[in-house]
């Protein structure tokens, strides 16, 4: 099967970390329906993704724990991954596609081969193919007659999975191989998770249990608790109970646990009594809290206690990896007595028990406690009476670490290698700049006041690269050796720690940002550590299209502008910086204020350039193309014409054979076309064409960007042929739209624009000559367009729109009454999409009358009538 050595090579691959012990158990037949809905899906359904979704509590991990179970006994299984089990540093994207092969190895070791090839083949290369090579080709290679499914549980509690969710779209015709089940909080497709509208998708609330399964689960869990005289609760008292659970489960775990738990002072049946004693329900988030608050109270009685939990578990909330007891204590300051009987107490609030043989341990909150008693501990200070501040957490345990800095490292004057240091010691190194920076402001008067400053300005620069040595061991024990000996300073040592992990793509982003912070705290007028920060925050929201990464960007880079006088030679391109951010940032949350704030900088650094700058047209091309935006969302054509007039500004300062010239070309020949479109002249058509046929030529077979060329060329070409009908025109875009849509397979995540242009241009050669075999042809890609455009893809109205239009062409030629019903069909959906307002809606308004017309002609149904005349009510308005 393989061999030692490939043996030794998967071995080394990331393990998932211990789940024993951390799973609540699935009470038989308790999600009869879901999981029945589950199996239906995987059995029937073409989708690659099932994404149940539902509020923290309702049971989603039980749940998909029971799929993983039931799936591994018939062979089903590819791999199984919690995301909440996962320490935020440690798991990048890379890092789990490696963490799914090696659970896929140990399930089906004939995999492991193909395994190891990716290993040696995949490094470095691209999220797409990763995929493919850790995950599809072993999957593939052990020849299932079903797919594998591979869960992913809590995908929202993973801070990159967002370009994951992205890079799936390259399974999308796999789904005989490999399909996945993903949980989430939030339904991905109504969040507007970024990439979800490029997968072929199934979503699934997952509801509260009803009462009698909660009944049942009460009655359960009551047979193991040591009740009063062997005295269980009543009929009555369990139906109560199962009313104020709402449902969720985990309120009725948190119950039994306080239940199970020894207490002094009260029995289980005093606990029981206080608990029903809450007239309302218990199973809202607000609800649950009361539950917490109780809970709390009665575990933690004085004032003293829960001052004491407080610092327990506030260090154990920021905490980044586990510590032994004693090292704990020393970090937080606590006597290991105090520390034990917290540990003791608390556990009747854990939904998780920690892994077997770390009983000596004390471990990040996340890992032990369910989400929503941690959302609770941390809420408002006004919403609860508990609450415990991350910040404060934080500079508490940076403080610690810095001391631990201070004290550890002269004495290390020899020291090479962080192996051989103490626990407490390595934590301190390694975490110590995400606590620091976790824990205070970046204003540079608060900064100054606080003891983290005054302890950083007394460290030698001596000890400050000993430490910089031991950290980069550390993170990258295989990499280079990074040069920080010439540092003078702590800001210009964590400035090139951060830049170099940079080149790690995310997978040590937490470390390369928190070194970053606390350099530009260390030194406010640094423009350099700036730039370098503001690097790491765009580079980070391109990654994951996190608005909150494209703000922290701009705030960076507003910051640089105040530290450069209006005449410095980098101002430029710390404006053009910003205006890019400024645009993702709009295009990511359609906030106008940043796309005229884009425009307006952006026309800053224009004016910074003049001829003959020879940035000049890089300022031209992004000011052109950030206006056509503007245009896009307001419709002013005033914005269109200068952009297009920028964008010739760039393309006339570019030699022939620049690399970005194809760029300008195509980027020109689209704006020129949606001028065509706004005023009907047919120069700027004629124009784009031709810009459209030098990108192309630039582009040659083998160049990745060719398809897009062949649709825009073929675009604009289509659109000159609805102008002048010239049938040699229109064939001539459709064999470019099927040049285009032959090199982008099943899963290309532009596939669906190539399907809907071909789509169209079929429909008009049917128009112009009545091929039906061309409108047969061009409703099918139409189809399969708007099934790659789920809601809410921003592109869903224009296929609806399109496929209604072949439907109408098509009913019109052979009467069929079904087929103008979908029509209706889709531009009802379409309405809804485009709701009283909307740019386009005056147009499908009338598009649907029109439609409803024929068919009350046909079929003289009063309801069509009734709703012609509420749609022309609308329109006279």
């Amino acid at each position: 099967m393989f061999s030692a050595s490939e043996q030794w090579r998967f071995n080394g691959l990331p393990k998932h970390p211990d789940m024993s012990g951390k799973r609540a158990k699935y009470l038989p037949n308790s999600r009869k329906p879901d999981v029945e809905s589950s199996v239906k899906w995987i059995s029937s359904s073409k989708d690659l993704v099932l994404c149940i979704h539902g509020p923290a509590g309702v049971g989603k991990s039980t749940l998909v724990g029971h799929l993983s179970d039931e799936l591994r006994s018939a062979g089903q299984l590819a791999a199984s991954a919690f995301m909440g089990a996962f320490s935020p540093d440690t798991s990048g994207p890379e890092t789990i596609i490696k963490t799914l092969a090696h659970e896929i190895g140990s399930i089906h070791p004939r995999a492991i081969s193909k395994i190891v090839e990716a290993i040696n083949q995949c490094h470095a290369t691209s999220l797409e193919n990763q995929l493919e090579g850790y995950i599809l080709k072993p999957l593939r290679s052990l020849n299932y007659p079903h797919p594998l499914i591979i869960i992913v549980d809590a995908i929202d509690e993973w801070r990159d999975h967002p370009p994951f969710i992205e890079a799936l779209a390259h399974l999308n015709s796999e789904t005989a191989v490999v399909r996945f089940i993903i949980t989430s909080r939030l339904d991905p497709q109504t969040s507007r998770l970024r990439g979800i509208e490029r997968i072929s998708s199934h979503s699934y609330l997952l509801h509260p249990v009803p009462q009698e399964v909660a009944k049942a689960y009460f009655n359960y869990h009551f047979e193991s608790i040591d009740w009063d005289h062997r005295r269980k609760p009543s009929d009555r008292q369990v139906d109560q109970l199962a009313g104020m659970s709402g449902g969720l489960l985990v309120w009725g775990a948190t119950v039994c646990s306080l239940l199970s738990h020894k207490f002094s002072d009260f029995t289980p049946h005093e606990i029981l009594s206080g608990i029903l004693a809450e007239e309302q329900k218990v199973g809202s988030t607000e609800q649950l809290a009361r539950l917490y608050h109780d809970a709390i109270i009665r575990l933690f009685p004085s004032v003293e206690d829960q001052k004491r939990l407080r610092t327990y578990f506030g260090a154990t909330v920021v905490l980044q990896e586990a510590l032994p007891a004693h090292d704990f204590c020393l970090l937080v300051g606590m006597r290991p007595h105090v520390v034990a009987g917290i540990q003791s107490t608390l556990s009747a609030l854990q939904t998780r028990l920690p892994p077997t043989g770390s009983s000596n341990m004390v471990h990040p909150a996340s890992t032990l406690f369910h989400l929503s008693f941690l959302d609770y501990i941390q809420a408002a200070p006004g919403e609860n009476a508990f609450a415990i501040s991350a910040f404060d957490c934080h500079a508490v345990v940076g403080l610690a670490c810095l001391n631990q800095i201070a004290s550890l490292l002269p004495a290390l004057s020899s020291q090479t290698s962080s192996f051989s240091l103490d626990r407490i010691q390595r934590y301190a190194i390694k975490h110590w700049p995400h606590h620091v920076s976790h824990g205070t402001h970046r204003s540079h008067d608060e900064w100054v006041k606080t003891p983290h400053c005054s302890i950083l300005d007394t460290i030698p620069i001596g000890v400050q690269q000993r430490w910089a040595t031991l950290f980069l061991d550390m993170l990258l024990p295989e990499a280079e050796e990074v040069v920080v000996k010439e540092a003078q300073n702590m800001t210009s040592v964590l400035t090139r720690i951060g830049n170099s992990l940079r080149q790690y793509v995310g997978e040590r982003w937490v470390f390369e940002v928190a070194c970053l912070e606390v350099a530009v705290r260390l030194a406010p007028g640094c423009d350099g550590a700036w730039y370098a920060l503001e690097q790491s925050y765009y580079a980070m929201g391109e990654r994951t299209g996190s608005a909150k990464m494209y703000e922290e960007s701009v705030g960076a880079s507003r910051h640089i502008l105040e530290l450069l006088p209006a005449s410095h030679l980098r101002r430029p391109s710390v404006l053009t910086n910003l205006g890019n951010t400024l645009w993702s940032l709009y295009k990511r949350n359609s906030d106008v204020n940043a796309l005229n704030e884009s425009i307006s900088r952006h026309r800053d650094a224009l004016a910074l350039r003049p001829a003959p700058h020879p940035d000049r047209y890089l300022s031209l091309f992004s000011l052109g193309s950030v206006l056509n935006t503007l245009f896009r969302r307001n419709g002013d054509l005033d914005a269109l014409n200068e952009g297009i007039s920028h964008l010739r500004g760039a393309l006339a300062l570019l030699p022939t054979f620049h690399s970005r010239r194809c760029f300008l070309l195509n980027n020109l020949g689209v704006a020129l076309k949606i001028l065509f479109e706004a005023s009907n002249d047919i120069k700027p058509l004629n124009e784009s064409i031709s810009y459209h046929r030098d990108a192309l030529a630039l582009r040659p077979t083998s160049h990745p960007d060719r398809p897009s060329s062949l649709v825009n060329l073929g675009g604009a070409i289509l659109s000159l042929f609805k102008h002048n009908g010239d049938l040699s025109i229109l064939n001539e875009s459709i064999s470019h739209l099927r040049d285009a849509l032959a090199v982008r397979p099943v899963h290309h995540s532009n596939r669906a624009l190539s399907l809907d242009n071909l789509g169209n241009a079929l429909q008009s050669l049917y128009e112009c000559n009545g091929d039906l075999n061309a409108l047969n042809e061009g409703i099918s890609h139409l189809r399969d367009a708007l099934a790659l455009r789920p809601a809410p893809h921003l592109n869903r109205p224009s296929s609806l729109n399109n496929l209604a239009n072949a439907l109408l062409s098509h009913h019109k030629q052979n009467g069929d009454i079904e087929t103008l019903d979908e029509a209706v069909r889709l531009l009802r959906e379409l309405l809804v999409l485009c709701p009283p307002g909307h740019r386009y809606r005056t147009h499908y308004v009338e598009r649907i009358a029109a439609l409803l017309e024929i068919r009350f002609a046909l079929t003289g149904d009063e309801a069509d009538r009734d709703e012609i005349q509420a749609f022309q009510r609308e329109l006279d308005k």
